[in-house]
């Protein structure tokens, strides 16, 4: 039986935060998706709720239901998108998991055909955002990163990818060998090197509330991506000491031109020179030293090893856990 054939088992992970107002149109929209799908395969979901402060706990039990298909997952607090998507991939079983966001932009319609691309033969089926009119500000910081990321990187993302794809079982055990604590998944799937495939989508507007992805939870995951990915800020400094050694040079040139043509009467004795030279130097060892501080706080939050995420509670058919499960929660 070729795996076009086969009955598959098809895990889909959504995290959500804060979202009480729109998980129950949410969860009907994916439900359209889903139920038809299962006819052929033996469909999961997993909400993962983020630490919500609101009653979006409650209102993804309610629109779960009795639904023994659909497990929801109380993260202890807010850690984060990234770790939120770990936690359900550590939970999901199936031959392939699909993650997508709770808020409507990602089109659960296009499941059906993350499936059939990976029944042809694909491992990662990223799907890629087209013709979205995004603010410019947003649009340019964006294709700037990835220009930027992929320059210094030494694994190429897709630029304006998403965590919106479906992850073969293979994939997902080599995203379970991967525990750091700071989690760039989209460049994580793109290190594993597995063979992929883009679908290219439209996004849509969210079914209601606000983006949770600040300017500064943006800056933050493009730290995270550039400190995670690249030793190219770390050369830097050596860069911009050289820059600063060539402005020395520069001004004890300019400084002897005034000896040269007899107006050294027009220099403040020592004055011009110290004072270049202790800016030029000062300003030289502290982007060294900051550079170097940032990989020094990564690693120092590696070793400690704590949890990505912790589980206060799991609501539905949480299933059998995988057999390393417990210990890849705690890393």
């Amino acid at each position: 039986m070729t795996m076009a054939q086969r009955r598959l088992a098809i895990d889909i992970v959504v995290p959500v935060y804060n979202e009480e107002a729109i998980v129950a149109e949410f969860h009907r929209r994916l439900m359209d998706v889903v139920t038809p799908l299962r006819r052929e395969h033996d469909v999961r979901i997993c909400y993962v709720n983020d630490g919500s402060v609101d009653h979006t706990a409650a209102e993804l039990v309610k629109a779960a239901g009795d639904d023994g298909g659909v497990t929801i997952l109380e993260l202890s607090r807010n850690f984060g998108h990234q770790a939120a998507l770990t936690a359900g991939l550590d939970h999901a079983e199936g031959d392939a998991v699909v993650t997508l966001d709770g808020d409507g932009q990602h089109p659960p319609e296009l499941i059906a055909d993350m499936v059939a691309l990976y029944q042809a033969g694909y491992e990662v089926v990223l799907t890629q955002r087209v013709g979205a009119e995004l603010p410019a500000f947003k649009r340019w910081t964006s294709a700037a990163f990835y220009r930027l990321l992929s320059a210094i990187g030494n694994t190429r993302i897709i630029a304006a990818s998403a965590d919106f794809r479906l992850l073969s079982r293979p994939v997902l055990q080599a995203l379970r060998q991967m525990r750091e604590y700071h989690r760039f998944l989209r460049g994580m799937v793109a290190w594993t090197g597995y063979r992929t495939v883009v679908l290219p989508y439209t996004e849509r507007a969210r079914l209601g509330g606000t983006a949770k992805y600040s300017l500064r939870r943006m800056a933050r995951l493009a730290a995270e991506a550039t400190f995670s990915f690249s030793l190219v800020p770390l050369k830097i400094a050596l860069v911009v000491g050289l820059g600063f050694l060539a402005l020395a040079v520069a001004e004890a040139l300019y400084v002897l031109s005034f000896w040269l043509t007899g107006r050294q009467h027009l220099l403040v004795p020592g004055w011009a020179s110290l004072m270049f030279m202790l800016l030029i130097v000062g300003s030289a060892l502290m982007i060294a030293l900051g550079l170097v501080g940032i990989y020094v706080g990564y690693i120092f939050q590696e070793v400690k090893r704590r949890p990505v995420y912790l589980i206060r509670t799991v609501h539905g058919d949480a299933g059998d856990a995988p057999p390393d499960a417990a210990h890849e929660r705690e890393r």
